[in-house]
């Protein structure tokens, strides 16, 4: 690992950040010895970083072998909160919204949480109000489970096992054997139509949003509510709109 020659240079937070960079789709589970490789640090220091960040809940380890968590995301949340990604997706939610006469949002994921960072509310369909900054568990959303189906294996089970699996209403999908399932399948299809799970009523589709470079980097629903539309104009009429507006995004976000 080349290292500049700063006074200003703190070399063991490179090494830090050298063993997250480590790990990738390809590499999500890892040795000691690999990490120190593909790191390009000794062995012992290597050790060092990967106990503090298992410490720190940033990596999970059987004991030989080492992987990220989903609280690694928390450390690019920040980038994914800035101005940049909000702003690009801001008027084509307009335009999506306009189209279908109802809410559309957009998030991120932040463990076993999505955080809204971007919406267009048209009436308040649920007992909370919602505004940017606003969470709620990943595994009862349209826009938190096309997140979490994008994640490794590995990471949604971590994901699952972190979240407290709860019955929110009574439509909700709160055993982690057929999330995982239910998971699969949005993996499959491209998109999520959760109904009533979150609160009693309320019916949403969502789509991911992927990055220059292939990756998930946020979600966009369009949310309505029972008495304004049926499952059928959800997926017939909604969504269809709503992967074309994806697709303009993610359009734009490869011009960045």
């Amino acid at each position: 690992m080349e290292e500049p020659q700063s006074a200003d240079f703190v070399q063991s937070l490179a090494r830090g950040i050298a063993v997250i960079r480590a790990f990738d789709a390809d590499h999500a589970e890892l040795t000691l010895s690999e990490v120190a490789r593909r790191a390009e640090i000794p062995a012992a220091a290597a050790r060092r970083f990967l106990r503090t960040l298992e410490a720190l809940g940033y990596v999970r380890s059987d004991g030989r072998r080492f992987a990220l968590t989903p609280r690694v995301l928390e450390l690019g949340f920040s980038y994914l909160s800035a101005l940049s990604l909000p702003e690009t997706m801001q008027p084509h939610l307009e335009q999506l919204s306009r189209a279908v006469d109802e809410s559309v949002s957009a998030a991120v994921l932040d463990s076993t949480e999505i955080v809204y960072v971007a919406r267009v509310p048209t009436r308040r369909i649920m007992t909370v109000g919602i505004t940017i900054g606003t969470r709620f568990p990943a595994y009862a959303t349209s826009m938190g489970r096309v997140l979490l189906a994008a994640l490794p294996e590995e990471g949604i089970v971590a994901a699952l096992e972190s979240s407290q699996l709860a019955a929110l209403t009574e439509r909700t999908l709160a055993d982690a054997e057929k999330i995982r399932a239910e998971f699969a399948r949005v993996r499959q299809q491209g998109w999520a139509i959760v109904d009533g799970e979150l609160e009693t009523g309320l019916r949403s589709a969502a789509a991911p949003v992927r990055g220059r470079d292939g990756r998930v980097v946020a979600a966009v629903n369009v949310s309505t509510s029972a008495s304004r539309a049926s499952i059928e104009q959800l997926r017939e009429h909604h969504l269809p709109l709503l992967l074309e507006t994806v697709a303009a995004i993610e359009a734009d976000l490869r011009l960045l």
